[in-house]
């Protein structure tokens, strides 16, 4: 496994719709090395979600997973999710501003509005359709991760940039305690 580079805000491919990936390439020894080494990629970073734009490649794919996260220490686990051309099924009308960080924004966390639940379907690295209903924090990864495949950033779901924030700036000021906002 190898760890990639992560495209940074400015990066065009950041802003373009990724191509869906046709089941016949995703048993591909290529399809399941790139989502090997966005599992690491991950973890290196201490993301809890990548998807394949943020590493260069225009593909519908996301991987999360948080464990014991350092960037969210109070977040429930989630065990690792493989997402491949994944479609929002329903998002709640009922939203919440929380906080939130990118790899491909690096060293900046703002308040972005996400509804509260999401049902998605998805196929997995084996390419088996799978139906997922998530709310609260998962909630919250899910619609991150499926906006970079909309060619999409947190920022674009900011209501009101001054809560845009440099990361140490955010632990200094805004970050409580046991902090539940994402």
């Amino acid at each position: 496994m190898s760890i990639l580079k992560t495209s940074k805000l400015g990066n065009p491919i950041l802003r373009q719709i990724a191509k869906e990936i046709p089941l016949s390439e995703l048993k591909s020894p290529a399809i399941q090395k790139l989502i090997d080494d966005m599992i690491e990629t991950m973890h290196e970073y201490d993301g809890v979600g990548l998807a394949a734009p943020q590493v260069h490649e225009s593909k519908q794919l996301a991987v999360i997973e948080v464990h014991n996260s350092k960037r969210y220490p109070w977040a429930a686990d989630v065990p690792l999710l493989i997402l491949v051309n994944p479609v929002f099924l329903s998002k709640s009308e009922e939203t919440a501003d929380g906080w939130e960080g990118c790899l491909s924004v690096e060293g900046f966390r703002g308040k972005a509005e996400r509804s509260k639940q999401v049902a998605v379907r998805f196929w997995d690295r084996k390419g088996k359709e799978q139906k997922l209903e998530a709310e609260g924090f998962p909630a919250v990864v899910i619609q991150h991760e499926l906006d970079h495949l909309a060619g999409k950033v947190f920022l674009d779901r900011m209501r009101d940039l001054s809560t845009l924030t440099h990361l140490k700036e955010y632990e200094r000021f805004w970050m409580k305690p046991h902090d539940e906002e994402s």
